[in-house]
């Protein structure tokens, strides 16, 4: 890996690292701080077209089911498409109050697509999916 690589790598690993603090914060406003304004975030039964669509939504959750939870994360992945974007593959999951571990039925793959903007990596989407579909 070449050391602009290294360089972009670290700095995608600390957007995403805030990201997760201001949801343990319980902060709508902090976490899409490194959200494109047109970024779109896609989770089960929701669109959230635009960076305050999302914060707006975050804001919602955290006021209710989503109050006092932190998530856990582990990058599978992450590929870069040129000098500016990269997609970086993560299994997730919400822990809610006491919780210490994820339990597989509510384990998710998250893909996020960040863009460099003025030498600043941004999230430009996210969207997630369960890990183990329900069976039909």
């Amino acid at each position: 890996m070449t050391d602009d690589r290294a360089a972009d790598l670290a700095a995608i690993h600390a957007v995403l690292a805030a990201s997760y603090e201001a949801w343990e914060a319980g902060d709508a406003g902090a976490m899409v701080a490194d959200y494109t304004a047109d970024a779109t975030a896609i989770l089960p039964g929701s669109l959230r077209d635009g960076r305050e669509a999302v914060r707006a939504g975050m804001a919602r959750s955290f006021a209710g089911p989503l109050k006092s939870t932190s998530t856990w994360n582990r990058t599978l992945g992450v590929r870069f498409l040129g000098r500016d974007a990269a997609i970086v593959v993560n299994e997730s999951g919400i822990l809610f109050g006491g919780e210490s571990e994820v339990p597989e039925d509510r384990k998710v793959h998250a893909t996020w697509v960040l863009e460099k903007r003025e030498e600043r990596w941004l999230i430009a989407a996210y969207h997630n999916s369960p890990v183990h579909a329900p069976a039909h």
